[in-house]
Protein backbone atom coordinates (compact mmCIF):
# COMPACT_ATOMS: atom_id res chain seq x y z
CA UNK A 1 0.00 0.00 0.00
CA UNK A 2 1.51 3.63 -0.81
CA UNK A 3 1.95 6.32 2.10
CA UNK A 4 -0.46 8.86 2.16
CA UNK A 5 -0.59 12.65 3.91
CA UNK A 6 -0.47 12.08 7.21
CA UNK A 7 1.11 8.71 7.56
CA UNK A 8 4.01 8.15 10.02
CA UNK A 9 7.54 7.90 7.31
CA UNK A 10 8.45 4.22 7.22
CA UNK A 11 11.48 2.89 9.21
CA UNK A 12 14.53 2.04 7.01
CA UNK A 13 17.64 2.06 6.09
CA UNK A 14 19.80 3.73 3.27
CA UNK A 15 23.36 3.82 1.88
CA UNK A 16 25.42 7.29 2.18
CA UNK A 17 28.97 7.61 0.98
CA UNK A 18 30.86 8.60 4.04
CA UNK A 19 34.32 10.05 4.63
CA UNK A 20 35.52 6.41 5.03
CA UNK A 21 33.62 5.05 2.40
CA UNK A 22 30.23 3.44 1.95
CA UNK A 23 27.57 3.75 5.66
CA UNK A 24 24.37 3.03 6.55
CA UNK A 25 22.04 5.82 7.91
CA UNK A 26 18.66 5.32 9.50
CA UNK A 27 15.25 7.14 8.94
CA UNK A 28 15.11 8.45 12.22
CA UNK A 29 18.50 9.94 11.52
CA UNK A 30 17.36 11.61 8.51
CA UNK A 31 13.68 12.87 9.48
CA UNK A 32 13.23 12.49 13.69
CA UNK A 33 12.84 15.77 14.85
CA UNK A 34 13.49 17.73 11.06
CA UNK A 35 11.41 19.15 8.33
CA UNK A 36 12.62 17.31 5.48
CA UNK A 37 12.06 17.39 1.46
CA UNK A 38 12.70 13.82 0.35
CA UNK A 39 12.49 13.39 -3.66
CA UNK A 40 13.03 10.45 -5.06
CA UNK A 41 14.04 9.79 -9.28
CA UNK A 42 13.99 6.22 -11.23
CA UNK A 43 17.97 6.88 -11.80
CA UNK A 44 20.74 8.50 -11.34
CA UNK A 45 22.07 9.93 -14.83
CA UNK A 46 18.63 9.07 -16.75
CA UNK A 47 17.80 12.02 -18.58
CA UNK A 48 15.15 13.80 -16.90
CA UNK A 49 16.37 12.72 -13.72
CA UNK A 50 19.95 14.45 -14.43
CA UNK A 51 18.92 17.54 -16.43
CA UNK A 52 15.54 19.10 -14.36
CA UNK A 53 14.99 16.84 -11.02
CA UNK A 54 18.23 17.09 -9.01
CA UNK A 55 19.29 20.24 -10.66
CA UNK A 56 16.19 22.02 -9.59
CA UNK A 57 16.86 21.22 -5.81
CA UNK A 58 20.04 22.15 -6.30
CA UNK A 59 19.18 25.52 -8.02
CA UNK A 60 16.47 25.84 -5.31
CA UNK A 61 18.22 24.91 -1.89
CA UNK A 62 18.30 28.21 -0.24
CA UNK A 63 15.04 29.04 -1.12
CA UNK A 64 13.96 25.45 0.69
CA UNK A 65 15.51 26.55 3.93
CA UNK A 66 13.99 29.78 4.36
CA UNK A 67 10.95 27.67 4.28
CA UNK A 68 12.01 25.52 6.96
CA UNK A 69 13.46 22.68 5.55
CA UNK A 70 16.44 21.59 7.26
CA UNK A 71 17.44 18.46 4.94
CA UNK A 72 16.58 18.09 1.58
CA UNK A 73 17.39 14.25 0.34
CA UNK A 74 17.33 12.67 -2.82
CA UNK A 75 16.77 8.97 -2.82
CA UNK A 76 17.63 6.60 -6.00
CA UNK A 77 17.84 3.15 -6.58
CA UNK A 78 21.43 3.08 -7.56
CA UNK A 79 24.27 1.91 -5.61
CA UNK A 80 26.24 4.36 -3.17
CA UNK A 81 28.75 4.76 -5.77
CA UNK A 82 26.79 5.78 -8.20
CA UNK A 83 24.75 7.98 -6.01
CA UNK A 84 27.71 9.63 -4.45
CA UNK A 85 29.30 10.48 -8.02
CA UNK A 86 26.02 11.63 -9.65
CA UNK A 87 25.47 14.34 -6.60
CA UNK A 88 29.43 15.19 -7.15
CA UNK A 89 28.82 15.77 -10.95
CA UNK A 90 25.52 17.75 -10.05
CA UNK A 91 27.49 19.90 -7.36
CA UNK A 92 24.74 18.92 -4.79
CA UNK A 93 26.86 19.51 -1.83
CA UNK A 94 23.62 20.85 0.34
CA UNK A 95 21.46 17.66 -0.72
CA UNK A 96 22.03 14.31 0.88
CA UNK A 97 21.92 11.22 -1.07
CA UNK A 98 20.41 8.41 -0.79
CA UNK A 99 21.38 4.99 -1.93
CA UNK A 100 18.02 2.76 -1.91
CA UNK A 101 20.18 -0.17 -3.89
CA UNK A 102 17.50 -3.07 -3.39
CA UNK A 103 14.47 -0.57 -3.75
CA UNK A 104 13.92 -1.46 -0.36
CA UNK A 105 12.94 1.61 1.13
CA UNK A 106 10.81 2.00 -2.33
CA UNK A 107 9.28 -0.87 -1.43
CA UNK A 108 8.39 0.28 2.09
CA UNK A 109 6.36 3.61 1.03
CA UNK A 110 4.59 1.64 -1.47
CA UNK A 111 6.24 3.63 -4.53
CA UNK A 112 8.25 0.79 -6.38
CA UNK A 113 8.35 1.02 -10.39
CA UNK A 114 8.63 -2.06 -12.28
CA UNK A 115 11.80 -0.97 -14.86
CA UNK A 116 12.40 -4.58 -15.86
CA UNK A 117 10.89 -4.21 -19.02
CA UNK A 118 13.59 -1.42 -20.10
CA UNK A 119 16.37 -3.42 -18.48
CA UNK A 120 16.51 -1.45 -15.27
CA UNK A 121 15.69 -3.56 -12.98
CA UNK A 122 12.99 -2.00 -9.61
CA UNK A 123 13.53 1.41 -9.26
CA UNK A 124 11.32 4.05 -7.23
CA UNK A 125 8.82 6.49 -9.07
CA UNK A 126 9.83 9.64 -9.02
CA UNK A 127 8.26 11.37 -6.34
CA UNK A 128 8.48 14.20 -3.70
CA UNK A 129 7.47 14.16 -0.21
CA UNK A 130 7.33 16.72 2.97
CA UNK A 131 8.13 15.53 6.13
CA UNK A 132 8.20 16.90 9.02
CA UNK A 133 9.21 15.06 12.62
CA UNK A 134 8.18 11.71 10.62
CA UNK A 135 4.77 12.39 9.24
CA UNK A 136 4.38 12.91 5.49
CA UNK A 137 2.69 16.35 5.40
CA UNK A 138 2.77 16.23 1.20
CA UNK A 139 3.04 13.39 -1.20
CA UNK A 140 3.16 14.33 -5.08
CA UNK A 141 3.93 11.39 -7.50
CA UNK A 142 4.47 11.87 -10.82
CA UNK A 143 3.04 9.64 -13.43
CA UNK A 144 4.95 10.85 -16.38
CA UNK A 145 7.24 14.48 -16.47
CA UNK A 146 8.38 16.37 -12.90
CA UNK A 147 5.36 18.93 -12.54
CA UNK A 148 4.61 17.76 -8.97
CA UNK A 149 7.70 16.57 -7.39
CA UNK A 150 9.73 19.47 -8.82
CA UNK A 151 11.55 21.82 -6.46
CA UNK A 152 8.42 24.70 -7.32
CA UNK A 153 5.91 22.65 -6.55
CA UNK A 154 7.72 21.36 -3.05
CA UNK A 155 8.22 25.39 -2.32
CA UNK A 156 4.76 25.86 -3.24
CA UNK A 157 3.40 23.61 -0.71
CA UNK A 158 5.85 24.85 2.06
Amino acid sequence: MTVQAGDKIPEGMFTIMGSEGPKGISTSDIFDGKKVVLFAVPGAFTPTCALAHLPGFVIKVDELQAKGVDTIACMAVNDVFVVDAWGKSADADHILMLSDGNADYATALGLVLDGTGFGMGMRSQRFAMIVDDGIITMLNVDEEGLDGSSAEAVLAAL
